[in-house]
């Protein structure tokens, strides 16, 4: 039998990791845990998301092939979610899967260092 593992955290490079923490303890409500120049982390007291400072790193363009991971988060308004993290840094892409014709299922974001998550309904 497999050693079943529970997840800890996830771990984001970026160039300014206390800039990610405010904007993701913001969008999410999580507490800032620690907050410096090289590492940063905000947590709910269960699942933490952690910020290493990684000053080269480039943020991949969105559609991409290189997209290695998002986050999925749901709200209750999207258009006033999506509205509101404009105001706090983050940018909508062009491109956007979730939004057809017969309305809104996601918006695709970016963080203001292109992290990309996607602003879901809660039902």
């Amino acid at each position: 039998m497999t050693t079943k593992a529970k997840l800890l955290a996830f771990t984001l490079d970026c160039a300014e990791p206390k800039r990610l923490a405010e904007f993701y303890h913001q969008i999410t409500g999580y507490e800032i845990q620690y907050s410096e120049d090289e590492y940063a982390a905000v947590s709910d007291g269960t699942v933490s998301i952690y910020f290493g400072r990684v000053p080269e790193r480039k943020p991949v363009t969105w559609p991409s092939p290189d997209k290695q991971f998002h986050f999925d988060f749901r709200v209750p308004d999207v258009e006033k979610a999506v509205a509101e993290y404009e105001t706090l840094g983050a940018t909508k892409p062009e491109f956007q899967p979730g939004v057809t014709d017969e309305g809104t299922r996601w918006v695709v974001m970016q963080d203001p260092e292109g992290h990309l998550f996607c602003v879901c309904p809660s039902s």
